[in-house]
């Protein structure tokens, strides 16, 4: 193995540049030269690919973000083009691999979530080497315990957290916090037993708004004049659906979610008296410098990577399952999304804890 390249895909998050510099630094180490592919696939497509040494990932270890860039919109088996003045859509998968191939690129080290990793899988059935790296801040990967990028969101919409206590408590108010997680809860959960929220809720319990206010209600006749819910992105009502804000054709993350804080404050405001304020943290949770686990876990993966390639297993996807990093098939980690069931221990135990979730 003399010469592989690596690509970011999907949205970003803390720890991205950790994975890249571990790749760099361990594949020299073998003698194995490095490409980096610029904004994910649209760099495979475009042939957009710079080298990668030691002095490019000199002092990227604590950067948030990519070097490389990223994107969520290009897929190559149905790449947007331009044809007689109209968008179409190509399979260019056949170019993507062309474009490694003859480059002398013998291995290509894909990190991304699920939207990337599919299309990994997919290459690796055209005949491509690839090794899959599990990138998510919703923690959302079969296969996998954690994703680099969960914890340092938790800890950036814990810490938001902290700050909205002591204001709903100064204004008796009910300040609802939504953070990222279309299907999986695992950030609204996590984050809202670490920054004492009283009611979460979640993509995979269907909440009744009825039962939201009356554990504020109830909070209320203990003397507590305000609360605090955490309210995951894709969370929805027993007979409702997602709130979707716009829907972005041809893309590998079409759907754009937004408005489920908003709709939460708007219904509950008539049924417990007391005003809500709604913060959104968006993509603040995928900014910022990684934090120690992140950087840790992600430097792990990244060594894992190299050392799937130089012994060539590929069509597999490196993976954190209790302390040990181990190699899983790209299949397996993408097969299904990792969600929340009824007897997740950390559910328990925020229920235990007395939390809510609106669905009983």
């Amino acid at each position: 193995m003399k010469r592989i390249a690596v690509l970011t895909g999907g949205g970003d998050c803390p720890g991205l540049n950790a994975v890249i510099r571990a790749v760099v630094r361990s594949a020299v180490n073998h003698d194995i030269e490095v490409f980096g592919i610029l904004d994910g696939f649209k760099g495979a497509v475009e042939g957009e690919f710079v080298p990668l040494g030691l002095k490019e990932v000199s002092g990227i270890l604590p950067r948030g973000g990519t070097i490389l860039g990223t994107s969520n919109r290009d897929n190559p088996f149905a790449y947007n083009v331009m044809v007689d003045g109209k968008m179409v859509q190509e399979d260019r998968s056949d170019l993507v691999i062309s474009n490694i191939r003859d480059r002398g690129i013998e291995a290509l080290v894909v990190i991304g979530g699920d939207g990337s990793l599919n299309i990994a899988l997919e290459l690796a059935a055209k005949g491509l080497a690839v090794v899959g790296v599990p990138k998510t801040i919703d923690n959302d990967l079969m296969a996998t315990d954690l994703t680099f990028g969960f914890q340092s969101a938790v800890e950036t919409a814990q810490e938001a957290l902290d700050k909205l206590h002591t204001t709903a408590e100064s204004h008796h108010r009910v300040m609802i916090l939504e953070v990222m997680g279309r299907y999986a809860g695992w950030i609204a959960l996590y984050s809202g037993i670490a920054g004492g929220a009283d009611v979460i809720l979640i993509p995979e319990l269907p909440y009744d708004i009825g039962k939201v206010a009356e554990a504020i209600n109830d909070r209320k006749s203990k003397n507590k004049k305000f609360s605090i819910i955490v309210v995951a992105e894709g969370a929805k009502s027993g007979d409702g659906e997602m709130v979707v804000k716009q829907v972005f054709e041809g893309r590998t993350d079409p759907i754009k979610l937004g408005g489920i804080g908003e709709k939460v404050g708007r219904d509950l405001e008539g049924l417990i008296n007391l005003e809500t304020r709604v913060t959104v943290l968006g993509h603040i949770q995928r900014g910022g410098s990684p934090n120690t686990f992140d950087r840790i876990l992600a430097t792990r993966y990244g060594v894992s990577a190299v050392d799937a390639v130089v012994d060539k297993d590929f069509g597999k996807m490196v993976a954190l399952q209790g302390t040990s990093i181990v190699r899983v098939p790209l299949l397996e980690a993408v097969k299904h999304l990792k969600k929340i069931t009824p007897n997740d221990d950390v559910l328990l135990a925020a229920r235990k804890l007395g939390l809510k979730f609106g669905d009983k």
